[in-house]
């Protein structure tokens, strides 16, 4: 039994007990989750419906056969061809498992043009989000899970060293040139895609939490925000650092730099098994509040990160939920100051059985390598 049909078995337990029919899937981290096929979504109609009882079935465009099979172990596969109704083929197996009248988990992401489909073909039954199942089952990595996670951090570390190594050569290069230059070397050192928009923001750019790069240019004593990752075996990294490449920080950069480390390190010295997630959060908070900077931090302290960069645990005030080995996060604190620079330092880390293991190991510290 391969790793994805021993998960369709346990999502079919959890239909069971959500009192669900079936789990819907459109192309997603889900579907891959569940099949091994993995395909971006696109305006055809393909599912996997994974049924309380029965075998899991695809419902997709002919042209997918071939890559379906190669890639899944589902076997069975309702085709359609370009101007036929893939509706009806829809409505065929919902005649099959007798899901017209039943409750069904639709993806979480699946676009609205296909949830609308599905309910009009489907008008009696009630509908719920496949996260009910999902989310618990993905919560906590597996060993091969955790291997390709800490391969890509791995290659994150390796690029953050590269480009740090840069000094002097980054100034004078726009934001989007130095973003550019680390998605080329993240692809160079083996990583299969951009993991998420890098962001490089440069001096008051990187007061803005989610700037992504533009054409401002590198000055001297610029603090820039690069935060980047790669995709490996499919599991993505996610790392931040915030470096000057070459001159003279603002006059309170080096107080506010140590300070989010400082942060940083708080946080992930609160990460250990049964802990609810929003102690990380207020251990990293507190450090920054402390310092005068609470109110310039300005988001949560960490996402979850596995087959998607961002879910859960949610690192955050207000989230009781308990760590548990095998969870993985983010823990990135920062402080943003509007019209002068902000400062965020992130890594990834695992839950152990009896505190954390920390994925990310390159340098936190702001000066050139």
């Amino acid at each position: 039994m391969t790793v994805f049909e021993e998960r369709t078995r346990r999502c079919r337990d959890r239909l069971a007990d959500a009192n669900a029919d079936a789990a819907v899937l459109f192309p997603s981290t889900n579907l891959f989750y569940a099949s091994g096929f993995r395909e971006e979504p696109m305006e055809r109609h393909l599912f996997l419906v994974i049924p309380r009882e029965g075998d899991a079935a695809f419902v997709a465009p002919e042209m997918y056969d071939e890559q379906i099979r190669a890639a899944s172990w589902v076997e069975d596969l309702r085709l359609w061809a370009d101007g036929e109704d893939p509706m009806a083929l829809v409505a065929d197996l919902a005649d099959e498992f007798d899901l017209r009248g039943g409750h069904l988990l639709l993806g979480d992401t699946m676009w609205a043009l296909f949830t609308q489909d599905l309910r009009d073909a489907l008008p009696d039954a009630t509908f719920g989000l496949a996260s009910e199942v999902f989310d618990d089952m993905r919560v906590c990595k597996d060993d091969a899970e955790l291997d390709a996670l800490r391969t890509a951090a791995a290659l994150a570390d390796e690029v953050s060293v590269e480009i740090r190594e840069l000094g002097e050569d980054a100034i004078g290069l726009t934001e989007s040139e130095l973003a550019a230059e680390i998605e080329r070397r993240l692809a160079e050192n083996g990583g299969e895609e951009p993991a998420f928009g890098t962001i490089a923001g440069s001096g008051p750019n990187g007061a803005k939490p989610h700037h992504r790069h533009g054409d401002r240019e590198i000055e001297r004593g610029d603090p820039v925000v690069l935060d980047f990752g790669a995709f490996a075996d499919n599991y993505p990294g996610d790392q931040t650092r915030t470096v000057v490449f070459a001159g003279e920080p603002p006059e309170n950069y080096e107080e506010v730099h140590e300070v989010v480390r400082e942060a940083q390190q708080a946080g992930i010295e609160a990460v250990e098994p049964g802990v609810p997630a929003e102690a990380v959060d207020r251990a990293a908070r507190e450090v920054i509040e402390s310092a005068g900077y609470g109110d310039r931090f300005v988001h949560r302290t960490g996402h979850g990160v596995g087959l998607d960069v961002h879910e859960d645990p949610y690192i955050v005030e207000g989230n009781e939920e308990p760590l548990e080995p095998g969870m993985v996060f983010s823990v990135e604190p920062g402080v943003y100051l509007p019209g002068e620079f902000g400062v965020r330092i992130e890594d990834l880390v695992v839950v152990t059985d009896d505190g954390c293991e920390r994925l990310n190991d390159s340098p936190r510290t702001w000066e050139p390598l």
